[in-house]
């Protein structure tokens, strides 16, 4: 569809078929994401495809060359983009590698990166899974951050969910100590079982002191999605845990 742009299943065959934690999800792409998508992919895009380590100082290298010693955030899960577009404004020295399968969203968070002078963000097409897995080296990240991710409300469907043990000793080996895991969630069952993952794990400590949920910080904006949920009665619970040395 945009050539030189995101595939559609970047990971094809290379790697095993195992139960996801999301729904491919192309969608409607207006012209300015499609334009966004032909132009800027190449430069600040990468697929998921499982089969080498990415340099992150090459990723995130500029006019004036690699920059080997930025810090880098992976967000997975960022939906259209906004908010991944003012948190990487906010903090310009930190690199932001933004992974999602959402087409339109992939498209829009490219031209809003373009439009502010981000030069700060790239964004992977595919699944974080394999790009944590098979393509970040260990104590790469300096934080990770998962906003809304999928529910899966129906318990059969509890599976599905991306926060479980297993990712959360993925994820631990790919945050260099001090790095900071942060997740957010307005459905109050899976901040219950975030809560529990993340405590049970010995590679985390729970930033606050009671051992409880983290006020929404300042650093993290409002989307349109959690004002959506707010104004529907729902709660939102952020948790925010740093890597320790263990």
């Amino acid at each position: 569809m945009f050539p030189g742009g995101p595939v559609a299943d970047p990971a094809g065959s290379h790697h095993e078929r195992r139960i996801r934690s999301f729904r491919p999800r192309r969608g409607r792409v207006t012209p300015g994401q499609g334009e966004a998508l032909r132009r800027l992919w190449p430069q600040w895009g990468l697929d998921i495809d499982g089969l080498s380590r990415i340099d992150l100082g090459e990723l995130f290298a500029t006019a004036a060359g690699p920059r080997p010693g930025l810090p880098v955030v992976l967000e997975i899960g960022f939906g259209m983009g906004e908010a991944t577009a003012q948190m990487a404004a906010a903090d310009p020295g930190t690199g932001i590698l933004a992974a999602d399968v959402h087409t339109p969203g992939q498209g829009n968070l490219l031209a809003l990166a373009e439009r502010n002078g981000l030069d700060n963000v790239r964004v992977a097409n595919g699944d974080a899974i394999i790009l944590l897995r098979e393509m970040l080296a260990p104590a790469s990240l300096s934080g990770l951050r998962v906003f809304f991710p999928d529910p899966w409300p129906k318990k059969r469907h509890h599976k599905r969910r991306l926060i479980q043990p297993e990712f959360i000793e993925l994820a631990a080996t790919r945050l260099r100590p001090g790095a900071l895991l942060h997740c957010a969630t307005d459905w109050e069952p899976y901040a219950e079982q975030m809560l529990e993952v993340l405590s049970a794990s010995p590679a985390f400590d729970n930033s606050q002191a009671d051992g409880g949920y983290t006020p929404r910080p300042d650093f993290r904006p409002l989307t349109k999605f959690e004002g959506q949920g707010l104004h529907k009665g729902h709660l939102v619970h952020d948790l925010i845990f740093r890597r320790n040395d263990t």
